[in-house]
């Protein structure tokens, strides 16, 4: 069972404290999962920040039909519930279809609406029926007003708890740019934001047969998130990136995490006074 998302919602509104939702992009094995979500979990007490662990079960959208997509809802969902219990943290998961959020919803703490997927009317209805935190991704070819109609549409399918998430948007070819006019947009919904930094580096489909990404600018852009008010920061991270079998080139170094948190720490603290 999941842990109790009324205690998750309320760390996550905590008004003087940074949220962080962080894991490796895709399920690899159980080992690298509970690795990362101790190694945050142990930064993030140190520094006070609230810390949600996640990590995808399938990447359904990936460039390739050769690529790695994961270990499948069942293998997938034992994982998450295992690194919930030994690690002591609320769990997040991207959800594709109706059947999966049920199902992801009596292990997880929050459901994560994908960015391609933020207008599926059925998919959000779904998610809202289970009780569970929304995460509705912001889709990369909506502007931040737009996301106002999804957020609305979650609210009236009877979802009392939400979280809205920046992830850039679309700049010509295999580009995004990350416009922080949307963090105080986003705010004007109600719900907490959230930044993804990493996809907001990613360059889709720059890869030939994957994407590529630029994870040097990551960090900036979270910084800039922080200050323009986000609430929390989503980061995909790995032991090795350049090793992982999904989103390596914009994932951060796990290794790099705790300094990396610390600085935005001293930015959420600075900018709330």
């Amino acid at each position: 069972m999941p842990n109790d998302s009324a205690s998750t919602w309320k760390g996550l509104t905590a008004p003087r404290r940074l949220s962080l939702i962080a894991g490796p992009c895709v399920i690899e094995s159980e080992g690298l999962c509970l690795k990362i979500a101790a190694a945050l979990k142990s930064a993030c007490d140190r520094l006070g920040i609230f810390y949600v662990f996640k990590a995808s079960f399938d990447k359904a959208n990936r460039t390739s039909a050769k690529s790695f997509r994961g270990p499948g809802l069942a293998a997938g969902l034992r994982t998450l519930a295992k690194v919930g219990q030994q690690a002591g943290v609320p769990v997040l998961t991207d959800v594709h279809t109706e059947a999966q959020a049920a199902s992801a919803a009596e292990v997880v703490d929050i459901l994560q609406i994908p960015a391609f997927l933020c207008r599926q009317t059925d998919l959000i209805e779904a998610a809202a029926a289970t009780g569970r935190i929304l995460n509705l991704k912001k889709g990369q070819f909506l502007s931040p007003a737009e996301m106002g109609q999804v957020v609305r549409k979650a609210v009236e399918a009877g979802a009392p708890r939400i979280l809205v998430t920046e992830r850039g948007t679309t700049f010509g070819y295999n580009n995004l740019v990350a416009d922080m006019r949307s963090i105080p947009i986003l705010r004007r919904s109600g719900f907490p934001v959230i930044f993804d930094a990493t996809h907001s580096v990613q360059l889709p489909g720059a890869g030939g047969d994957r994407s590529s990404g630029q994870r040097e600018f990551a960090p900036v852009l979270a910084r800039c998130a922080v200050a323009a008010g986000a609430n929390g920061v989503f980061i995909e991270t790995h032991p090795h990136p350049d090793q992982a079998l999904s989103d390596g080139p914009n994932m951060i170094p796990l290794a790099e995490m705790p300094k990396l948190l610390a600085s935005f720490v001293k930015v959420f603290n600075a900018v709330r006074g």
